[in-house]
């Protein structure tokens, strides 16, 4: 059996390193380190995410202000939010919570983030650095897996990485932090001829596509190391079925909750992998300690220390 790679005692680790960088703050700066999130409407998966930063900031001490406009808001309305969050020293770091409701130009608003208080690390400032490896917030799920590689002694060095998803989220700086590493690196995606063959090379798989159980035993080799980004909802039996036919235990499951949650990864299937997420409680726990931890750095860098 593949060994599990345990995301929320890797998380636990990060908040209580920062501990005494906090106190450091605090007892230099005279305030807390500040966090600004910005919830447009009422999405129910981004509230429950929202409401989890906002209790974990508020455990560790730094100061949140959640901010909820209404989805009919304008992106001018979205923008002049944006620019008073800029504009107060106390607030160290933006977030604008996606998706956005449409017609709000996302581009336009992650553009008016300062660089340095875009927690999030998607500015293209933010990205530019990333790329030339130069100090700035990175990406929080890319840059919680790397510490959850990193905590587990698993050495991207040398091996062979592929990456299955191309966004800007997650699959493109999952890569070029994987290649800082010195991983030899692959990006697929939905076009890629012989997905499968590419994904067999790996020795690192990271499986951030978005479709449930979608890599399958045939995509990972003997002793890989998978890696699952994917955070799927089962709202359906036969959804369910779907992916667990034949294991009456999961679907038991799904008769009493009513839905179940799966990574991209298939996770009745990889029992060859040297080491694997699960799902929940592999990767997802690590995004929130590294937004924090991107916030604490922040607070550091606006007050000289």
């Amino acid at each position: 059996m593949p060994k599990l790679l345990d995301g929320k005692a890797v998380r636990d680790r990060i908040l209580t390193e920062l501990r005494p960088r906090l106190d450091r703050i605090r007892e230099s700066g005279g305030r807390p380190p500040g966090l600004a999130v910005v919830l447009v409407g009422a999405d129910p998966a981004s509230e429950i995410y929202v409401r989890n930063k906002v209790k974990t900031c508020q455990e560790l001490g730094i100061f949140s202000e959640k901010l909820t406009p209404p989805a009919t808001s304008t992106t001018e309305e979205i923008l002049a939010i944006v620019a008073g969050l800029a504009a107060r020293p106390e607030i160290d770091g933006i977030l604008v919570q996606s998706p956005l409701p449409h017609p709000i130009d996302e581009r336009r608003i992650l553009l008016s983030l300062p660089p340095g208080k875009d927690v999030d690390g998607f500015h293209p400032y933010n990205v530019g650095q990333l790329v030339a490896n130069n100090p700035a917030p990175r990406a929080c799920t890319p840059a919680g897996v790397m510490e959850l590689l990193r905590r587990n002694e698993i050495n991207p060095s040398g091996k062979k990485a592929v990456v299955i998803g191309r966004s800007d989220i997650v699959g493109k700086p999952m890569a070029m932090l994987l290649l800082h590493a010195h991983a030899t690196v692959t990006i697929c995606h939905s076009r890629t001829s012989n997905l499968e063959a590419e994904c067999r090379q790996a020795d690192i798989l990271v499986a951030a596509i978005g479709r449930p159980g979608f890599v399958r035993r045939n995509f990972v080799k003997p002793g890989a190391v998978v890696v699952d980004v994917g955070i799927n909802r089962l709202a359906t039996r036969e959804a369910a079925a779907a992916v667990f036919a034949g294991n009456a235990e999961k679907l038991a499951e799904f008769d009493k909750k009513g839905s179940l949650i799966v990574g991209d990864a298939h996770p009745l299937e990889l029992e060859h992998a040297a080491a694997v997420t699960p799902v929940p409680g592999g990767v997802g726990p690590l995004t929130i300690a590294m937004l924090l931890a991107n916030t604490v750095a922040l607070a550091e860098q606006h007050l000289g220390l």
